[in-house]
C-alpha cells in the first residue's frame, strides 16, 4: 500500500472512563461492550443501544484534541487528521476516533498523553493494544 492510499485509511482509537483493564485482551473486550452499548445501531438489537452525552471527562478530552486539531468545518472535503471528525463520535463514557494512517503516530501520542493526565483509557483498536 503506498503513501497516498494510506492517508485515507483510518488508524481507530477508543477512549474511555472507568478502571484500567488488566491486558489487551481485556481492553478489547471492554471496548467491545461500549461500543455494543453506546453505538452500535444495526441490526436487530438497535433499540436497545443507549444515547447519551458525553461524560464531562470524556467532553474534556475531545475538547483538548480539537484544541490541537480542530474538527473539519464543513469547507472543507478532506481533513488533514480525523477521519469524520471528533464531535458526533462521543457518547456517554465512550470516544471513538479515526485518524487519518498519516498522522497516526503524532496523534496517537498525544491522545494517549492526554489520556493518562485525565484517569482515562486509552485503546488502539487498530492494533488491539491498550495504550493507558
Amino acid at each position: 500500500m503506498n503513501n497516498d492510499t494510506r492517508k485515507y485509511l483510518a488508524h481507530c482509537l477508543a477512549v474511555w472512563e472507568g478502571d484500567r483493564p488488566p491486558s489487551d485482551l481485556a481492553a478489547g473486550r471492554t471496548y467491545k461492550e461500549l461500543y455494543s452499548r453506546f453505538v452500535w445501531d444495526g441490526g436487530p438489537l438497535k433499540d436497545l443501544c443507549q444515547y447519551e452525552p458525553p461524560t464531562g471527562r470524556i467532553a474534556a478530552y475531545s475538547a483538548a484534541l480539537l484544541e490541537r486539531w480542530p474538527n473539519p468545518t464543513g469547507e472543507e472535503d478532506d481533513h488533514p487528521v480525523w477521519e469524520d471528525g471528533l464531535v458526533g463520535n462521543e457518547v456517554g463514557p465512550l470516544l471513538c476516533i479515526g485518524v487519518r494512517w498519516n498522522m497516526a503516530e503524532e496523534v496517537t501520542e498525544f491522545a494517549v498523553q492526554v489520556a493518562t493526565s485525565m484517569g482515562l483509557v486509552c485503546f488502539d483498536v487498530s492494533q488491539g493494544k491498550l495504550l493507558s
